[in-house]
């Protein structure tokens, strides 16, 4: 179910973007930003709890595009099933099966701002304590340079969204875990949102 007016063709997504979050994975570091997609179909407006596949959250810095542009940013949360995509990689194969399922894609609003890109980042609290932290000064590839390198190769089209990668502290979601992502310039609070695994 497609969040509030959420209704972008494609969801681009950059991995492997915070050197932390590498090696806490031990990835190999990209020469390049690292991408994939998700549908539109993966958008949800809750967090969603699989029995049958452990989920890991990954709290990420998103952007919606408006004429070849940053036009919003907001925070996002890319669901991901983890033993699957250690499954997946181990075999060379593509990551769709872990990364674009049914409720994979979760967003707060998302809210114009009238500052610097690099100004930006994030925190996640789980259960009331810090679970995630980190912005543009953190990043591999920053926002811009994800942004050219996309459309290098890749026509975006008003309202696609870009999640510009996960930093260090990424883990598995539990019912009833209580997820609040925040989004700053600087100091101020630009969006917040809270969720509760269903």
């Amino acid at each position: 179910m497609l969040s509030y007016a959420l209704k972008p063709t494609k969801i681009l997504c950059v991995a492997r973007n915070y050197v932390a979050h590498i090696k806490e994975l031990d990835n190999e570091v990209p020469s390049q930003p690292a991408l994939f997609m998700k549908p539109p179909s993966a958008i949800a407006n809750e967090i969603y709890f699989n029995k049958q596949d452990p989920i890991h959250y990954e709290g990420e810095l998103c952007f919606i595009i408006k004429d070849g542009k940053f036009s919003k940013v907001g925070f996002g949360l890319d669901l991901t099933k983890r033993e699957i995509q250690s499954q997946l990689k181990a075999k060379g194969l593509p990551w769709e099966r872990a990364k674009a399922f049914d409720g994979s894609a979760v967003f707060s609003e998302f809210v114009a701002f009238s500052g610097e890109v690099k100004d930006l980042r994030l925190e996640l609290f789980i259960n009331g304590q810090l679970a995630q932290q980190g912005g543009c000064e953190l990043m591999l590839y920053q926002p811009e340079e994800i942004l050219a390198d996309i459309q290098s190769f890749c026509t975006l089209v008003d309202g696609d969204i870009i999640m510009t990668g996960t930093p260090k502290g990424v883990g598995e979601i539990h019912q009833g875990d209580k997820f609040v992502g925040k989004i700053f310039s600087q100091q101020e609070l630009l969006v917040e949102k809270a969720w509760i695994v269903k």
